[in-house]
């Protein structure tokens, strides 16, 4: 599956400052990940500090998947709004997910700080707000499930949005909890680490069977080369679709664009990210360097083809709906690009075995919390490899 397209920015920004052999032989490990993105770097982190023996393989380059098309703002928001989460899945699931993805950020930081990435992690308020009066009882509404349920969050009014720099906000949600970062040099430093303690890693080198039973797995490549394993580990996001029996998720194509440097970024986008209410939702971030990147412009994925021939269309209305929210603020869009993402019933994650007798799992954070997820995915893979119970793999098991 072709699973985004154009040259994201982070590729551009960062060109390929690492890459790996491709795989010329047969060989043997306890653990192997397909999905070299920061969702296996994860993965692979936290295996190879619980004592397994680990081996990562990717069709592509290290981070040229979904990854790539990330626009890395980090929340503990889920698609679903915590007041309709609670309706869907019940209290206690509810709020959990909130709590523990809001958890995530800070571990990721954490672990940023660690391995001493130079990925630019920044912590960040997060403003959540409408410029649709139909909108403010559906915020409010947010509002108080949050304060309710104890996540630091305040309430602002139009003339606090407007030295925010939106325009025509009406109301929002301004949450403590949010981070931005440079998702490919994060993936990057973190497999250094992960090799230097033994991982190895085959990239292009692209899976063509797949045989998984009681006793372990069996992968070959295009060239006939095999994988013989104990447990086999899936991160490979939304092109699960090709190898899971399950529907548990809907493809959607989205866009993002990265502004030229702003001449004077407004302190505003220096201390905080932005996403609106509006079906799909408006994002927008700052970088380091003085850019703006956003997102959105979400529509049905039907082909890699038909998601790229609307780029160009995307970059004219999307770069617009900037204008429109930031009136004062110059945008000249710089890079585009789109990617496919997709939507589960609930907006929450799946974690574990498909079938529970196999060594197979899965650790797929669909929709845009993918990071923050697969941060918890780390404690769920421990658990899953290890055959012992965890809350996650009840939570987001796939049978639910």
């Amino acid at each position: 599956m072709d699973i985004r397209s154009s040259e994201p920015f982070w590729l551009i920004k960062n060109s390929l400052s690492e890459s790996y052999p491709s795989l010329k032989e047969n060989i043997s490990k306890q653990i192997v990940i397909i999905g070299a993105g920061i969702s296996g770097a994860l993965i692979a982190y936290q295996l190879i500090n619980d004592g397994h023996e680990v081996v990562m393989i990717d069709k592509r380059d290290v981070f040229n998947g979904s990854s790539a098309a990330s626009t890395a703002m980090l929340q503990y928001e889920i698609d679903v709004p915590l007041h309709k989460l609670i309706d869907k899945v019940g209290l206690t699931l509810a709020v959990s997910s909130y709590q523990e993805c809001e958890k995530a950020i800070f571990e990721l930081e954490s672990l940023a700080k660690k391995i001493k990435s130079e990925c630019d992690f920044e912590r960040k308020k997060s403003i959540y707000f409408t410029t649709n009066k139909r909108d403010v009882s559906f915020l409010k509404k947010e509002f108080e499930a949050r304060k309710e349920h104890g996540f630091k969050v305040s309430w602002l009014e139009s003339e606090a949005l407007l030295k925010l720099g939106i325009t025509k906000g009406i109301a929002a949600i301004k949450s403590d909890s949010g981070a931005c970062m440079d998702p490919y040099k994060f993936t990057q430093d973190l497999l250094k680490v992960c090799v230097a303690k033994g991982l190895n890693i085959y990239d292009r080198t692209h899976i063509t069977n797949i045989e998984v039973n009681e006793d372990g797995c069996v992968l070959k490549d295009e060239n006939g080369n095999t994988i013989h394993s104990q447990h086999l580990v899936h991160c490979t996001g939304y092109e699960s679709v090709q190898t899971l029996k399950e529907n548990i998720v809907a493809l959607k194509s989205t866009y993002a664009l990265a502004s030229e440097v702003v001449p004077k970024m407004p302190t505003a986008f220096k201390n905080n990210i932005f996403w609106d209410t509006s079906e799909p939702y408006l994002y927008f971030r700052d970088t380091p360097e003085g850019r703006i990147i956003m997102g959105g412009g979400d529509g049905k994925f039907k082909n890699a083809k038909a998601r790229n021939a609307l780029i160009e269309k995307k970059r004219k209305s999307l770069s617009k709906s900037f204008s429109n929210v930031f009136q004062e603020i110059p945008f000249v869009a710089d890079y585009t690009w789109a990617g496919t993402f997709g939507e589960t019933k609930d907006g929450l994650p799946y974690m574990g075995k498909p079938v529970p007798e196999k060594n197979e799992h899965y650790i797929l954070g669909f929709g845009g919390n993918g990071i923050t997820f697969s941060v918890m995915g780390m404690q769920a893979i421990s658990a899953s490899i290890a055959g012992k119970p965890h809350p996650f793999l009840e939570f987001y098991k796939f049978d639910r």
